[in-house]
């Protein structure tokens, strides 16, 4: 009989403590009602990362948006998207600035400062400056354009005043995860007086020593952008490396830009978010890493091509310090340059 009373009342406990009703008994017959938190079991913590392309607010895009008289317009179809994630990250093609001398690039950008309230509106985090256009107007420009997007609580990455500057982390802490941001490039615009390589005196054009991380492919060093990852890992939940990279228009990544990111992947790499090309590269997963080769175009005014008009936008969801799921969401330009969410 006592055996028989000890399973009824081991069963009544299970099913009060399931149903959240479960009761500490004293030995004095004192019955004290349980918190929910001593029973509940910590969650991991959960944040979404939302990743894309290249954004160019110059050119025909910035005569659209002058147009308008709507420094919003570009990103008006698209933020609803964007704003709810976490942290967006995107590529800056084209600076943002007042100032600078156009250093005679056969293409040179640089949008209004007032762009910027765009990229604030949508919803940005943390935008690349590691690219091929981001010297278009001398040192100058380029770090005014840091401290625009600074201003509008916009991080930036892959650029800075000094060597050190260019090629340091930024981490972001998303909902107790902290995710951990390089961004490299290994395109160079051709006309040396544009500035160069980041140094650790001084980097860009003199006298303002600016510039960007490894900024040609001949000087990018793969055991030193290793190292950094390592050494990232140790600091962040989550290593996401921003690549500026590939040929333009190939639809197919390069034995370079793959041998790159497996390398970056086995560093201790999580997320390889890749653009250049203007157009979609394959997403591939890689160990326990995810590459997106070539996000596409995002914003931009190459509108002589189907492909040249499309993008891909990344959804990324982490728990803990594991990406847990990755989703891909096919992007259209429309006629006046704005990026509209079409599905898979």
């Amino acid at each position: 009989m006592r055996a028989l009373i000890v399973v009824i009342i081991g069963l009544a406990l299970g099913f009060f403590s399931g149903a959240g009703l479960f009761h500490e008994i004293r030995p004095q017959g004192e019955v004290v009602p349980l918190r929910a938190s001593a029973l509940a079991v910590e969650a991991e913590p959960e944040a979404t990362l939302v990743a894309v392309g290249d954004i160019m607010l110059s050119r025909a895009v910035g005569r659209r948006i002058a147009s308008s008289g709507d420094f919003i317009f570009p990103f008006r179809n698209i933020a609803p998207i964007i704003q709810v994630a976490d942290v967006a990250f995107g590529n800056l093609e084209s600076l943002i600035a007042a100032g600078g001398e156009d250093q005679g690039n056969y293409f040179s950008f640089r949008a209004a400062p007032q762009a910027a309230e765009g990229l604030s509106f949508a919803g940005f985090d943390i935008l690349s400056l590691a690219n091929n256009h981001n010297m278009d107007w001398g040192s100058g420009a380029l770090l005014e354009t840091i401290n625009i997007l600074s201003g509008r609580g916009i991080r930036t990455v892959g650029a800075g005043k000094d060597s050190e500057e260019a090629n340091a982390s930024i981490i972001i802490n998303a909902n107790g995860i902290k995710i951990g941001f390089l961004a490299y490039t290994l395109v160079y615009q051709p006309n040396p007086s544009a500035g160069g390589l980041a140094t650790e005196t001084c980097a860009g054009t003199p006298p303002a020593c600016a510039g960007i991380a490894q900024a040609e492919t001949s000087k990018f060093s793969l055991a030193s952008a290793e190292e950094n990852v390592r050494h990232l890992r140790t600091e962040a939940d989550i290593v996401a490396i921003s690549f500026h990279w590939g040929n333009e228009y190939e639809t197919k990544s390069s034995e370079e830009q793959q041998v790159i990111a497996h390398a970056m992947i086995d560093a201790g790499g999580d997320l390889i978010i890749g653009h250049h090309p203007h157009v979609v590269q394959e997403v591939e997963q890689y160990k326990n890493g995810w590459i997106a080769y070539s996000l596409g175009n995002f914003v931009f005014d190459q509108y002589f091509s189907k492909e040249t008009m499309e993008g891909l936008l990344l959804k990324v969801d982490i728990k803990g310090n594991k990406i847990a799921e990755l989703s891909q969401m096919k992007i259209q330009l429309n006629g006046d340059f704005q990026p509209e969410a079409v599905g898979l």
